[in-house]
């Protein structure tokens, strides 16, 4: 028989490592990754709160796993260890069983706010199939929930008519794309849901938290002929993007729903998340037992606390939490009147 010894101070480290390890989990919230953009602007710090440096700020990834842009805990016992660890210590406990048999160690959603100071550009993303061989990723299907949006703000969400892979290439060589594009007005509470292959962009004036894939797939198709700061134009992927457009008419654009105060509203359902709306002016319970995943709270707006098993995390306008699937109940108690997201994958 072949024994391994262990020396004390080795088991020393394996029972403090099992002790850490069985801490309960919490609602963990992670440190802001912030992108400077041509198109971005301020209002990440003004309106939600993020400490940005520049002007020019355009994205704020606050849970993410995309590699060499994986997010790090910002509070409790966790706090300074990386999304990746996390998982890699607590598996289903933090992603649920399902989830985690489907997806193992990676992390399948990745949440952003973006500000559009300017127009974003015309893009489109790869499926799943096109993504795997052609860059052994995701695909990035993805939804809009428009945050705050100034006067005359618009979105552009698939074709106002049917056209085909011939008419687009026309258009993109005699600069008429846009005008087969659906411009639709925007405001505050507006839902988009842009799964892969649809053509879209982001219009100026627009503040909005986006929940995707976990991808960073993106075929730019028109870029309003702007140039960088070295006088070049951005790259565009029209080969690469002309194979996975949906050339289809899109007839409603716009996700159509009603909130209900202190109820769960779901906004979209589809195979790779579903998204609730909660509108709070007071106390209400979470049951979570039923769902077999994570959970992410995105604040919209107000402030208060989470109140869960073990303790409390305060929230304000702007924060994102990941809910472990372990912690099956939580209580948001609002101190102003509260809009959030609510999103899981319902596997």
């Amino acid at each position: 028989m072949f024994v391994t010894l262990i020396n004390k101070n080795d088991r020393m480290k394996i029972n403090e490592f099992y002790t850490f390890a069985k801490k309960m989990l919490y609602p963990i919230k992670f440190n802001p990754i912030l992108f400077e953009k041509i198109w971005g602007g301020n209002k990440l710090k003004t309106i939600l709160n993020k400490s940005i440096s520049s002007d020019k700020t355009g994205e704020s990834w606050e849970i993410s796993s995309v590699e060499n842009e994986v997010s790090v805990v910002a509070n409790g016992f966790l706090k300074e260890n990386t999304l990746t660890e996390l998982i890699e210590i607590y598996l289903s406990d933090l992603l649920g069983e399902r989830v985690y048999q489907k997806y193992g160690e990676e992390f399948p959603l990745l949440i952003k706010f973006i500000d559009a100071h300017d127009d974003l550009s015309v893009q489109v993303h790869p499926p799943d199939e096109v993504a795997r061989e052609r860059h052994h990723a995701y695909g990035k299907t993805e939804m809009w929930y428009i945050v705050d949006a100034e006067p005359n703000a618009y979105i552009y969400l698939g074709f106002n008519e049917n056209i085909s892979k011939e008419d687009f290439a026309e258009r993109i060589d005699n600069d008429t794309l846009i005008d087969v594009l659906n411009k639709i007005p925007a405001q505050k509470g507006d839902v988009f849901f842009v799964p892969a292959g649809q053509i879209h962009a982001i219009g100026k004036g627009i503040l909005l938290a986006e929940i995707q894939q976990t991808s960073d797939i993106t075929y730019r198709v028109f870029d309003w002929n702007r140039t960088d700061a070295q006088g070049k134009p951005r790259q565009l992927h029209i080969d690469e993007a002309i194979d996975v457009i949906n050339y289809q008419k899109l007839e409603q654009p716009k996700v159509t729903y009603k909130a209900i105060n202190n109820q769960a509203v779901q906004l979209i359902s589809c195979p790779y998340f579903t998204t609730n709306l909660l509108t709070l002016n007071k106390t209400v319970e979470r049951e979570y037992e039923w769902i077999d995943s994570f959970k992410i709270l995105i604040f919209i707006d107000g402030r208060g606390n989470i109140v869960y098993e073990s303790g409390t995390e305060p929230y304000a306008r702007g924060d994102v939490f990941l809910i472990p699937a372990e912690l099956h109940e939580i209580s948001l108690q609002p101190a102003q009147v509260t809009e959030l997201l609510e999103v899981y994958i319902n596997v």
